[in-house]
């Protein structure tokens, strides 16, 4: 009597014998189940099946198609040959029952009349005037729409920003970024004064008596207005109301207490509003009484 190992080892060889076969693949899933054979019942409208035709952008991409297809010279089309294969595609687009758009019927249309028209016997004054070829106008228009589908085809294929080319973003971690405020020049400054003016012209008006201005006086008005230490838009420290020479005294007093280092202007970015603070002074430095500006306007 065999022992259980002798029993494994007949059984193993017996189905190593065995060739190995490959099960039926299934042609559909339903509800989870493989099916492996069509049902007898199985009934398939006629409209079920569906084909899918190259898809063309009008007419004239259809004609131009079937000329490359056959290698013929566009110069020289021939249009018995063209026609009845433009009308076979028609005829098949209307056995699968898609909508027609006009203009392939058009289309129809015009190749039977480029046909009927080189079918007519020739004018005998032939030397007089040379009759102009039917197929010309046609000729015409595939050439100038194969120049605007080439060039269509190479502007696809320039890299093309969220299709072809991404932006990359990183985040610095753990990294503390300076920002660097822009430095403000005199170019900037008298744009900013620019503006002033042009508000400031809105408000003028004939004096009867001028009253003189004080350049050393405006200064001290202006370091009066920045003695919170904050910021102060460059706009807000004129008055428009005084006209021209008011704002011209503000801007020279300006000028000046930026020479002395007593103010100072900033941007928070190129282009933007200028803004002005005072500056701390260093304990040797001048007052404003001090100052040496004796200008009077």
């Amino acid at each position: 009597m065999n022992g259980p190992d002798e029993l494994a080892v007949t059984a193993h060889d017996a189905l190593a014998s065995i060739p190995p076969q490959q099960a039926e693949m299934p042609f559909a899933i339903v509800e989870g189940e493989p099916v492996t054979e069509i049902p007898r019942d199985l009934y398939i409208p006629p409209q079920a099946l569906e084909v899918f035709l190259e898809a063309f952008e009008g007419p004239l991409d259809l004609l131009l198609y079937m000329i490359r297809r056959q290698n013929l010279d566009i110069l020289d089309i021939p249009i018995a040959d063209i026609t009845r294969q433009y009308m076979e595609y028609i005829q098949l687009m209307q056995e699968l029952d898609l909508e027609l758009a006009g203009e392939y019927l058009l289309m129809a249309a015009m190749l039977a009349e480029i046909k009927s028209r080189m079918l007519l016997p020739r004018s005998q004054e032939a030397g007089l005037a040379e009759e102009a070829d039917p197929r010309a106008e046609l000729v015409r228009r595939l050439q100038e729409y194969e120049r605007f589908k080439l060039a269509a085809e190479n502007l696809d294929q320039i890299p093309r920003l969220e299709r072809d080319l991404h932006q990359a973003h990183a985040e610095l971690a753990g990294r503390r970024v300076v920002r660097l405020l822009p430095e403000v020049t005199l170019q900037e400054m008298l744009l900013a004064f620019k503006d002033v003016v042009q508000r400031a012209t809105m408000f003028a008006h004939l004096h009867v008596a001028r009253e003189a201005l004080s350049v050393r006086q405006r200064m001290s008005e202006v370091l009066v207005a920045l003695a919170g230490g904050g910021l102060v838009e460059f706009v807000r420290l004129f008055r428009a109301e005084e006209g021209r020479m008011g704002v011209t005294v503000t801007f020279v007093a300006l000028l000046e207490l930026l020479r002395e280092g007593l103010i100072e202007a900033v941007q928070a970015e190129p282009y933007a509003p200028v803004h002005l603070r005072r500056v701390t002074p260093p304990p040797d430095a001048p007052g404003v009484d001090e100052l040496t500006v004796t200008t009077v306007i």
